[in-house]
């Protein structure tokens, strides 16, 4: 190496929520630690999580946390016995922030300010002594004889026997998660699974997307439901809905995402979802209810504007082929069970999903047979460490992916110290 080198016991290269807490966890443990981000600033992609609120963590069960990630939850379950969900709770609160809790478990910070994470995880790097090299991009991994040795950046070199990979996928690129994390592990000998969009809104070229007809209409807890070719419901989730200009967003079809991505990659040329406007009724009790509404000389718009917002109440009788100023009571059985059918089992095409860069979340990554599970050490090449969404490890919107990406960055900071210090004289 011509430049003269850096040495520290732990290089952390990515300042996401991951690298951050992965840093933090390594300089706790007593290494000096080096973290490297190609960005200016720390968390980029963190300040815009939770609508710019930051969904910090979630209050559920680890149980429940792990079935709320769909892509191998499973592999998590011995880094959660060594810092969880509710450790991450402590972490903030006893670094002085507050935190409240939302619907389905929801963790926010009571100032509803993402800078407020970034903040408290930035100085609490700051008070550990951490090494913070920012606008750096890392060429290349220094490997020698299986094991890691160091790195280089595009302006200098560093040397230290741990490495911990936290650059995050390919979502939000601007963001600086443009895959180099990817590019770094195969040249440590380690396979990336089949990239995919998830926690992506659906494309629709349906009719009423087109016209924009729904645009802007929310709908609370509804049920969405992700059908194969044979029409038979592979998943379905009870959660919010948005209808947009280009198909469906909101926290119910952000879910379905991956669902549907991996049926497209099977071959298929559109997917059907089914949406249940009721989900707490049955299909026999929503039709004794419109029948029992129908009997008014109110028109059927007055008669059913209770149910739902008026231009979704006004989608559906179009849609029934039924005239809203009529009487209530000319409704027959047959357009009653018709109106009851499109509340319960709505069924739209979606085309696509929004690319990896306009999602949330990346789907895929690094393989999981390729990395130890109680260290989130490579199996490849020894001393070097991957995290958070890097690996083939995804979640719902919810908190679930920032708990896996803080669960791995601390596991590994801590393991990564761990070996460092068998280097130290």
């Amino acid at each position: 190496m011509t430049k003269s080198a850096k040495t520290f016991d732990v290089i952390v290269v990515g300042a996401g929520p991951s690298g951050m807490m992965a840093a933090i966890s390594a300089a706790q443990n007593g290494a000096k630690v080096a973290l490297i981000d190609k960005n200016k600033k720390v968390g980029k992609k963190l300040l815009m999580t939770g609508g710019g609120r930051c969904n910090v963590t979630n209050a559920r069960s680890v149980d429940e946390i792990l079935t709320n990630v769909p892509g191998n939850g499973r592999f998590l379950h011995s880094a959660f016995s060594q810092f969880s969900n509710l450790d991450i709770i402590e972490f903030f609160e006893s670094n002085g922030v507050k935190l409240k809790e939302e619907d389905h478990g929801r963790m926010f910070p009571i100032t509803d300010k993402s800078k407020t994470i970034v903040d408290a995880l930035f100085n609490k790097i700051l008070s550990l002594h951490v090494s913070y090299f920012p606008s750096q991009a890392v060429d290349k991994l220094l490997i020698k004889n299986g094991a890691v040795i160091g790195l280089e950046t595009d302006s200098e070199s560093f040397l230290s026997p741990t490495i911990i990979l936290s650059t995050g996928g390919r979502a939000y690129p601007s963001t600086g998660s443009t895959g180099d994390g990817y590019r770094l592990a195969r040249s440590a000998g380690h396979s990336i699974s089949q990239l995919y969009a998830t926690e992506s809104a659906l494309i629709s070229d349906e009719p009423f997307i087109l016209d924009k007809s729904l645009q802007g209409i929310s709908l609370r807890e509804i049920k969405l439901s992700v059908l194969n070719s044979k029409g038979k419901a592979i998943i379905s989730h009870q959660h919010d809905l948005l209808f947009t200009h280009f198909g469906i967003s909101g926290p119910a079809a952000l879910r379905c995402s991956s669902f549907i991505n991996q049926l497209l990659a099977k071959g298929e040329k559109i997917v059907t979802v089914s949406l249940d406007q009721f989900p707490e009724k049955k299909l026999g009790s929503l039709k004794n209810e419109l029948a029992s509404l129908s009997k008014t000389d109110k028109s059927i718009k007055n008669a059913f504007s209770g149910l739902t917002q008026e231009r979704m109440l006004l989608f559906i009788l179009e849609k029934a082929g039924i005239d809203p100023s009529l009487s209530a009571k000319t409704l027959s059985e047959q357009q009653i069970d018709k109106i009851a059918s499109l509340f319960k089992n709505w069924q739209i095409t979606i085309s696509k999903t929004l690319p990896i860069e306009k999602s949330f979340v990346t789907g895929g990554g690094v393989s999981l047979k390729e990395i130890n599970p109680k260290s989130m050490e490579s199996k490849q090449t020894q001393g070097l460490f991957m995290t958070g969404e890097l690996l083939d490890i995804n979640g719902y919107t919810g908190g679930y992916n920032i708990t896996c990406a803080f669960v791995t960055g601390f596991v590994a900071g801590k393991h990564a110290a761990q070996i460092a210090s068998y280097f130290q004289q």
